[in-house]
Parts: C-alpha cells; sequence; structure tokens
C-alpha cells in the first residue's frame, strides 16, 4: 500500500472515530444550557481562539478557519493541513450563598485543509455547535409530601462541514461551507419521594435534530507595502427552518434511572410523539478584519444573529415566542505577535497571543426567586465576558522543510446574570491545538 494510501485511510478512520466522540460529548454543566438548543459555541480553532475568537479577516496559509469559507484558497499548492484540539474546563457556579465546581474535558474539532487546483482550496471537519448537560433540583413540599425534584439533560449539535473557497482575482476571495447539523437531546425531571415507599416519576422530553446549513464568506486584502497589509472579511448564514418529533414521555421506576441506567420502568403513564415540531435557527451576519506586518497580527470581529421570535416547541421550555429569545450579539478582538518567524533562535520564533470578547445570551430563562413559587417567575439572562492568552510553539520538519505548531492556550470567562439571584459561572479553560503542515502533493521524481 503507498503512502497515499495509508494517508486516506488514516483520515477515514480518525474522522470515524470522531463523529462518535462528537455525537457522545457533553462538556457542560451549565443549569443555562437547560433552554433553547444549549450553549452555543464559537467557531473558532487554535491559534484564533487564543485571539479572542478572532476569524472574519483571518487568512492565512497554515491554519484552517472555518470561521470564514473564504480562507481557504490563501493555500498554495503542495501543502496539506491537518488541525485538531483538546481542552479541559474547570467551570465554578455561585448562587450567592453555595460554590460549586465542575470539571470536563473534550475533544474540541478535527479540521483537515487542501488545495483543489490554482487559486481554489478546500475544507473538510467537524465542529461542536452547541452543547446541553445539567443537573441540578431541591427539595420540595406539597400536602406534607416530602420530595426532592431534580432537573437534567444530555445532548447538543455537532456540525460536520465540507468548504471550498477561490481566489478569482488577486487580493480577493469568495467562499461556501455546507453543514450537517446532527444531535439528540434530553430533557427531563425525575421526582424523588423522601420516607415513603412511593416510586420515583419521570417526565422526559426528547428530539433529535438534523438539518443542513450553510455559510458563505467574502475576504479582500489591501497591500499597504511589500510587508504590512489589511484583510476585511464578512461571512453570512441565512436562517435554518427545520422540523423534528418530540417525544414526551411520563414513567414510574422503582430506584433513580440516571444512578441506575439499566432500570426500566415499571409503569409508562404517558408516551406520545409531537410530530413534525418547528425549530428555527437564525440569520448571522459577521465582519472583521486584521492587520498585519509580518511580525504583529492585529484583529476584530463582530457577529450579530437575528434570534427574536424564532420558532421553538414552547412545550420544552413553556416560555412564549415573545420571551423565548433575545438577539445576539458578539464583539471579539486579539493580537499575535513573533519576535522575528525567520530566526535561527526558538524564542524568537515562537508566536504570543491575546485576546478578549464580549458577548450576550441569545437565551432567556425562567427564574423562580428564593422561596418564591412558579407565579413569581421572571426573566432573566446574562452576559459573557471573556480573557485569551496563547502561545504557538513552531517545528520544523527538516525534510519537506515545512512548518507546524503546537498550539497552548489558557481562556477566562464569566457569566455575569442581571438577577441578583441567578447563577454566576466562571469558566476556566485551557487547550491544545496541533496544527500539521504537511507536503502531500509534491510530485517525485523516484520511488
Amino acid at each position: 500500500m503507498n503512502i497515499r494510501k495509508k494517508r486516506f485511510f488514516l483520515l477515514i478512520a480518525l474522522l470515524s472515530i470522531t463523529v462518535v466522540t462528537f455525537a457522545q460529548q457533553v462538556g457542560s454543566n451549565s443549569p443555562y444550557s437547560r433552554y433553547g438548543y444549549g450553549l452555543l459555541s464559537n467557531p473558532s480553532l487554535g491559534a484564533s481562539e487564543a485571539m479572542g475568537g478572532i476569524s472574519y479577516g483571518l487568512r492565512r496559509s497554515q491554519q484552517v478557519n472555518p470561521g470564514n469559507p473564504a480562507s481557504y484558497s490563501e493555500l498554495d499548492s503542495l501543502t496539506f493541513i491537518f488541525d485538531f484540539g483538546v481542552s479541559g474546563h474547570l467551570a465554578r457556579m455561585n448562587d450567592g450563598i453555595n460554590n460549586r465546581d465542575f470539571y470536563n474535558g473534550n475533544l474540541d474539532y478535527i479540521a483537515i485543509q487542501f488545495p483543489l487546483i490554482r487559486n481554489v482550496g478546500a475544507s473538510i471537519g467537524l465542529l461542536p455547535f452547541s452543547k446541553t448537560g445539567y443537573n441540578f433540583g431541591g427539595a420540595r413540599a406539597l400536602s406534607n409530601i416530602q420530595y426532592v425534584e431534580t432537573y437534567r439533560g444530555t445532548g447538543g449539535l455537532t456540525q460536520i462541514y465540507g468548504g471550498i473557497a477561490w481566489e478569482p482575482f488577486k487580493n480577493i476571495s469568495l467562499g461556501a461551507n455546507v453543514n450537517y447539523l446532527f444531535g439528540s437531546f434530553s430533557h427531563s425531571s425525575v421526582v424523588t419521594p423522601v420516607s415513603t415507599s412511593a416510586l420515583i416519576g419521570e417526565t422526559k422530553y426528547t428530539y433529535a435534530f438534523r438539518e443542513l446549513k450553510y455559510d458563505v464568506g467574502i475576504q479582500y486584502t489591501y497591500p499597504i507595502d511589500k510587508i504590512r497589509s489589511l484583510t476585511f472579511g464578512a461571512v453570512y448564514t441565512p436562517q435554518i427552518n427545520a422540523r423534528a418529533d418530540v417525544n414526551p414521555t411520563e414513567m414510574l421506576y422503582t430506584g433513580d434511572p440516571y444512578e441506575n441506567p439499566w432500570l426500566s420502568p415499571s409503569q409508562v403513564l404517558i408516551t406520545d410523539t409531537l410530530k413534525e415540531a418547528s425549530f428555527q435557527l437564525p440569520h448571522t451576519f459577521g465582519a472583521g478584519f486584521t492587520y498585519s506586518n509580518g511580525k504583529l497580527l492585529i484583529g476584530m470581529d463582530g457577529t450579530y444573529q437575528l434570534w427574536k421570535n424564532l420558532d421553538y416547541p414552547a412545550v420544552l421550555d413553556d416560555l412564549t415566542v415573545e420571551s423565548r429569545f433575545n438577539n445576539a450579539y458578539r464583539l471579539n478582538a486579539g493580537l499575535e505577535y513573533v519576535i522575528n518567524p525567520l530566526s535561527q533562535n526558538f524564542f524568537h520564533r515562537i508566536r504570543f497571543r491575546g485576546g478578549l470578547s464580549f458577548a450576550n445570551s441569545y437565551a432567556n430563562f425562567s427564574v423562580t426567586p428564593p422561596d418564591g413559587d412558579a407565579s413569581e417567575a421572571v426573566m432573566g439572562s446574562f452576559r459573557e465576558y471573556g480573557v485569551n492568552i496563547g502561545v504557538g510553539l513552531p517545528f520544523h520538519d527538516y525534510m519537506s522543510g515545512r512548518i507546524s505548531m503546537l498550539n497552548i492556550g489558557l481562556g477566562y470567562s464569566r457569566q455575569q446574570p442581571n438577577r441578583d439571584f441567578m447563577i454566576s459561572q466562571d469558566m476556566f479553560k485551557v487547550s491544545i491545538n496541533v496544527n500539521i503542515n504537511e507536503l502531500w502533493f509534491f510530485k517525485r521524481q523516484f520511488n
């Protein structure tokens, strides 16, 4: 088997394993993932994440950037890029009285990029879109009956994307992604009686989501001189109108169904299917720029999503169309500095990165004040502030002359609620990304 076939089968195997891994991952313990599609992921990979998440104006031959598909054409005819990342998370939640820490680890993404013909590049990969994972509750009383009510949820959306970019004129590039969004969600309420032999009740809602999503992008590079340049980028994602079956069930168990996943229900009280429920995802507009002089890169992005009044089944959250979603915005800014990318000194070739981000939540949350009842519930939301730093450690392949990169990033974000009695969340993240730059398309003159 020649080397090309070996590489092909290796990629197929790796992509297959990654699909299974993404389908099983949770990566969240936030109660705010209970609403909508969970917590949304920012589509920034490796180096761009350490620069605050900028992507729209980022155009580099050594980096995969699915945030703007127009960037794929910045690739010479001999280069193959393989990019993947993993991360570890510590989330600290505080309700004003108690603190609790949660730990998670994830395979974040996998992506490859390669040339097709002159001035045309392509990319494929897997990215997270949203994550749902929560487990919270408390003691309740009804007619002198004591019980514990626990809310649990799992799921999320993953996207497999394939994209292509073309540079029809010098310094202007056009690109598009086709994304297959898939995932399943489970939301349940478990009622456990205290000091009685009554059965444990679970009310559960599940649904699976399958839909196509499209992104189109453009980039224009203005060369100031031989070293300095400005790159402007913009991306648009059309609204998605999808339908899926929602399955509500009510069951009774002799034990906790989550502590004993092998346990079958003693009774199934209600099982039903809400056919063809309407789900919508928003129009998304993004624009940004980067400035580069060979040693310093500075960039800024802005994103706006039209979530307001989109369809979502009320049976899943008991909210109205008017109160469920907010139009969402995100601002990202970042920089990268290298002393001398061509130096023989390893330290001088290290890339130092940093960035800031700010966003609001697309979802509103029904919040009951302490010691209140459901009739006193109010709508709450949060804003998110983020800080990132990181380094890129270059590795030189002396046989091919290619430079690969090990990227290490540290991130901190805070979800600051707008109600005093809501939960605030501090997230600490360590990410490791490997960017492999290979010479795959060189035509050798001997075997």
